[in-house]
């Protein structure tokens, strides 16, 4: 199967094409996630008319802050136990459609229901938010200038944007392995590409990279129960890429939204993150 066919073309421009996809998603089921168990009941429509309000101000908040490229999260679960308020991110580009407005693209990685395995998909950002979402919130990190300038040709080609990508998939994958790659991991290894283009030109460098410009993931604490329940009950779970001594006393390290943006805003590749809820 080519990149071509991996990355799905989803846009939509216009209030009037929000309006055939919340059409579309009141019909059929998602069949790709970041990370959540699949469900088959079909979106609400008071679901998509959140989804789209929630695009609509992520799209004005983007347009105010005059980038071309930002890293943009949901809060896709409830991670409250765990102290993260985001649980997927994914990029966000300004191109312009077939009639010469200037619309904003999402790039990011979604696991395939019921699978151990991920694509990248292409969307508009009411798909973005129509993913059943905890929290009707999205944050975004608008990036160093010279950092969306080499980002933004990337995203823009299929076959580049999936240089870094790795189809094993690891809601869990640890950070410094190669085994798998989850959702969060994919866009922080490419970022990492891009900021260091004469460096940087496949996964282990890109790991190597980021160690060296101090990104720390995030520590989970998940006891041996956990671990085994979800191994046995979940397809797009495993630890076995995770160092034993580590793993064996609950110590489950992972590539979070919240580890990301407190890195971009620490290490200054990006700034504090924007913060945009539901219009009141």
């Amino acid at each position: 199967m080519s990149v071509e066919m991996l990355i799905a073309a989803r846009r939509m421009a216009t209030a009037a094409a929000w309006s055939l996809v919340a059409a579309w998603a009141l019909a059929l089921p998602g069949t790709a996630h970041a990370g959540r168990a699949c469900e088959d009941a079909p979106l609400t429509a008071q679901q998509v008319r959140d989804a789209m309000a929630l695009a609509q101000s992520t799209a004005e908040a983007l347009d105010r802050s005059g980038a071309q490229v930002v890293l943009l999260a949901r809060a896709g679960q409830n991670l409250e136990d765990y102290g993260l308020r985001w649980s997927h991110v994914g990029f966000v580009y300004r191109e312009t459609d077939a009639k010469g407005a200037s619309v904003w693209r999402v790039l990011h990685k979604l696991n395939e229901c019921g699978t151990a395995q991920a694509d990248l998909y292409r969307q508009g950002l009411a798909e973005f938010f129509m993913d059943r979402p905890f929290r009707m919130e999205g944050a975004f990190s608008v990036l160093k200038p010279a950092l969306q300038e080499a980002l933004l040709p990337v995203l823009k080609d299929n076959t580049r944007a999936a240089t870094l990508h790795t189809p094993a998939y690891s809601m869990l994958a640890y950070p410094w392995a190669l085994q798998y790659q989850q959702s969060n991991q994919w866009a922080l290894e490419t970022l990492a590409s891009a900021a260091a283009p004469g460096e940087v030109f496949n996964r282990a460098q890109a790991q190597q990279w980021l160690k060296a410009a101090g990104y720390q993931p995030s520590d989970l604490r998940i006891s041996a129960a956990k671990r085994l329940g979800a191994r046995i009950g979940m397809a797009h779970v495993a630890f076995d890429d995770h160092p034993s001594a580590r793993r064996y006393t609950g110590h489950i390290d992972t590539t979070t939204a919240d580890t990301i943006f407190q890195w971009l805003s620490r290490s200054g590749w990006g700034a504090a993150p924007t913060v945009v809820d539901l219009p009141r």
